[in-house]
């Protein structure tokens, strides 16, 4: 009896397992029909590449295209890697009414400006334009997007400012906008919707004014504002208690005392460099078990360096070309 019952149990799985690859299959060669004139239409006007894109496919087999096999719907498309492909954006990609994720990377002939056309895609969540030649500005109407919830378009050939729209977006918590040509100040309420821990990178453009005094009340978990123009008091970045884990703001026009300022404990990279910040280094900063790089040269740093803790990790280049920074690993000892 028992050999039986194993007998049928057996039969019973395979007959699942059996039924579940052709349910599998089934919803694969279910390529939405819109779906497939979509990204045919975006390969046309690409110039036909994607050899695999064929009309006797099914779109869920093609490179590059990602569906959600219950519904057999395109929810993804990344593009990259292809110094062969030239044009710009097609409007057609619109046509991908459930797409989540659209990335184009790594592409250095993509050129043009990014088209209005990826406002009507309102289900993205991730929309990624990086390392292209995609030029003119960061779209006011980007900020439609209300499900978007990391923007990349870093090392591009963009300008113009960073449009106000960005901020009233309710999911958005990663923002990458680095290498670039931007000008203007930061949105004074960017990011201030973030549900959760926030990632900013606007470093190498040439943006301008101060810190949003908003930022303070924002949970960043990364902030890198390097190598600009920004200016005035940055200490509300700084407090205990904050999640902020990485932070660049060298080589901009920041002016504040950071005697001060509390250190949020999850730090592990700091660089202040190449600023104007006066003060001294908070002792406290010995105690961060995890800080690995942290460099203040080039300000206006005085007293003693910190002593204890994980400070040796330091040497001379980090605390250099201060007013009057002295002890270890300077060479002037504190008097």
């Amino acid at each position: 009896m028992a050999t039986k019952t194993r007998g049928a149990f057996n039969h019973v799985v395979l007959l699942l397992a059996a039924t579940s690859l052709l349910a599998t299959a089934a919803s694969k060669d279910r390529c939405h029909s819109g779906d497939k004139a979509a990204l045919l239409a975006v390969k046309a006007a690409l110039g036909n590449p994607f050899p695999s894109w064929t009309p006797d496919s099914p779109c869920c087999d093609w490179y590059d295209v990602d569906c959600d096999y219950s519904t057999g719907r395109v929810v993804g498309l990344s593009v990259f890697q292809d110094a062969n492909l030239t044009g710009a954006i097609p409007d057609a990609v619109a046509g991908l009414a459930h797409l989540q994720s659209l990335m184009w990377h790594h592409l250095p002939a993509l050129s043009g400006p990014i088209p209005p056309a990826i406002a009507k895609l309102s289900n993205l969540s991730q929309l990624i334009i990086s390392w292209t030649a995609v030029s003119g500005p960061v779209p006011s109407f980007l900020g439609a997007l209300t499900k978007l919830t990391l923007l990349d378009l870093s090392f591009n050939s963009l300008t113009g400012a960073v449009p106000a729209s960005l901020a009233a977006l309710p999911n958005l918590s990663g923002i990458n906008l680095s290498r670039n040509r931007l000008t203007g100040a930061i949105p004074p309420l960017l990011l201030s919707k973030s549900p959760d821990q926030a990632y900013l990178l606007l470093s190498h453009n040439n943006m301008s004014g101060a810190i949003p005094a908003g930022f303070a009340a924002v949970n960043f978990a990364h902030l890198d504002l390097s190598r600009n123009a920004f200016a005035g008091d940055a200490s509300g970045l700084f407090g205990r208690g904050k999640e902020l884990q990485y932070l660049d703001l060298s080589r901009n026009a920041f002016s504040f005392n950071l005697s001060g300022v509390g250190l949020p404990e999850q730090l592990y990279f700091v660089d202040v460099s190449h600023n104007a910040i006066s003060g001294g280094i908070p002792a406290e900063v010995a105690n961060l078990t995890n800080l690995q790089f942290f460099n203040v040269s080039y300000n206006r740093l005085c007293g003693a360096v910190p002593t204890g803790g994980h400070m040796e990790r330091f040497d001379l280049f980090s605390f250099q070309h201060n007013k009057c920074l002295c002890g270890t690993p300077l060479a002037n000892p504190c008097n």
